[in-house]
């Protein structure tokens, strides 16, 4: 029973990780969910990097964030 719970939770968690989507433009202003976290390929971090963006709330002052991160292969 426990290995069969196992696979499920990997299985689970490999489906979220593949349905991971890569944009070429950020979203625009509001339909990014707080918290929630896209790839952006536009062309504006280094060589082997890719910009990752942080939805933010703007009724709790909390800006959107954009940051550098290391392509997965």
């Amino acid at each position: 029973m426990n290995s069969a719970r196992l696979l499920a939770i990997g299985l689970v968690a490999l489906a979220t990780s593949a349905c991971a989507q890569t944009l070429t433009a950020e979203p625009g202003p509001g339909t990014l969910a707080s918290g929630a976290k896209v790839l952006v390929d536009d062309g504006t971090c280094p060589e082997g990097q890719i910009k990752q963006v942080t939805g933010g709330n703007n009724a709790l002052g909390i800006s959107r964030r954009r940051e550098c991160v290391a392509r997965s292969s």
